[in-house]
């Protein structure tokens, strides 16, 4: 069944009417007619199920038939603090797989050592809008604005709070910290690593040191790496 995503369809309305983008494509290029059934996701847990009433290229008319709100909520929060990567398609490849596996907010950080200081959120949305809809993800991860580290680090956040860096000092893993159910925030740095005073800084502020294992990964590696271990121990 195909999917679409309308962020601004309502609960208690019994029809909504597809953009002139969405109609377009489920008409000329999907060919759907007037009794196909589709599944709309809203973004903030809401699975519909419709039917086309009206099969206009410009304002496809839908019936709904059923709603499921929470669809597939997840058990905990994961919040990935990222440093956008210099090749930006790499950025892109762990939105994409992070979206799948499953996350829930993204910023990007601005570190001592980026070698790309600025990322436009627009494209990187549509990266993370389609995978929703490959993996029928009913839940859209929110992706922030790029900000400097050190005004991220003052933000507060209620839960466990990690920093993913490769200096030689004391650290400790996922496995072992992190506490079931909860709420989690993890900062994976640029591929120069976090300069030695931003891991200090970051400790000041209530973050906790791990090691992601023994390889030296890259950025957008680290970051799916954490994503999968967050997942995997709260599964």
């Amino acid at each position: 069944m195909h999917l679409f995503y309308t962020p601004d369809i309502a609960p208690s309305h019994p029809q909504y009417f597809l953009n002139e983008e969405e109609s377009k494509h489920a008409v000329r290029v999907l060919r759907l007619e007037v009794g196909s059934e589709v599944q709309l996701i809203d973004g903030k847990g809401g699975l519909y199920t419709a039917q086309i009433k009206d099969a206009h290229p410009k304002r496809t008319i839908l019936q709904i038939t059923d709603v499921t709100t929470g669809y597939n909520k997840r058990n905990h929060y994961l919040h990935i603090a990222i440093a956008p990567t210099k090749n930006l398609d790499r950025l892109e490849w762990f939105l994409e797989k992070a979206t799948e596996i499953g996350i829930d907010e993204i910023s990007l950080i601005i570190c001592q050592r980026s070698e790309r200081k600025e990322a436009k959120t627009e494209r990187l949305n549509k990266i993370i809008t389609s995978a929703i809809k490959q993996s029928l993800k009913a839940y859209h991860p929110v992706l922030n604005e790029s900000i400097t580290l050190n005004k991220f680090l003052t933000q507060p956040f209620e839960g466990q709070k990690f920093i993913a860096h490769c200096e030689d000092q004391e650290k400790s893993s996922l496995p072992t910290e992190l506490q079931k159910l909860g709420r989690y925030l993890i900062l994976i740095g640029p591929e120069g690593d976090f300069s030695p005073a931003e891991i200090e800084t970051a400790l000041d502020n209530g973050y906790k040191a791990i090691t992601l294992g023994k390889s030296r990964l890259r950025t957008e590696t680290a970051a799916l790496e954490a994503c999968f271990e967050v997942n995997f121990l709260n599964r």
